[in-house]
């Protein structure tokens, strides 16, 4: 967003639920962003269980956030689907793949900051392409 991404946020082995969503995401990332691009924001995540929480629903409200529509079983449009294949082909080149939980987030924090931003933008050539073929599959 803006041009640039933010760090990598990695969360700690433990479930993620609504509560540590809004406090680890919601309000230090999204927030941020919505201030800066104002009106003009809209919000895409998809529907796992953290992000529907009653926490998550009532942060977003509070704070004027609008979310775009995610239909269940709607093609996989979202761009953090090409960002985990991204990285983990990347992992998966290396000459030494991580082993542990430690060399794991070294790794993939190394493989974050030189990710293509074009993962991202390319949502818009994407979204053509699934209209043209009527919402049936597209590839990555």
């Amino acid at each position: 967003m803006l041009g640039s991404r933010t760090d990598l946020h990695i969360f700690d082995p433990v479930s993620v639920n609504g509560t540590r969503y809004c406090n680890e995401i919601l309000l230090p990332y999204v927030r941020l962003f919505r201030g800066a691009m104002g009106l003009q924001f809209l919000f895409m995540d998809d529907n796992a269980p953290c992000h529907r929480t009653v926490a998550a629903e009532q942060l977003l409200e509070s704070e004027d956030i609008e979310r775009m529509d995610w239909l269940a079983r709607s093609p996989d449009l979202n761009p953090i689907e090409h960002v985990w294949d991204f990285l983990g082909r990347r992992l998966a080149a290396r000459t030494l793949p991580p082993v542990t939980i430690r060399e794991l987030r070294l790794a993939l924090q190394d493989e974050w900051a030189p990710m293509p931003q074009q993962l991202i933008l390319s949502i818009g050539r994407r979204c053509e392409t699934c209209l043209a073929v009527r919402g049936d599959h597209i590839p990555y």
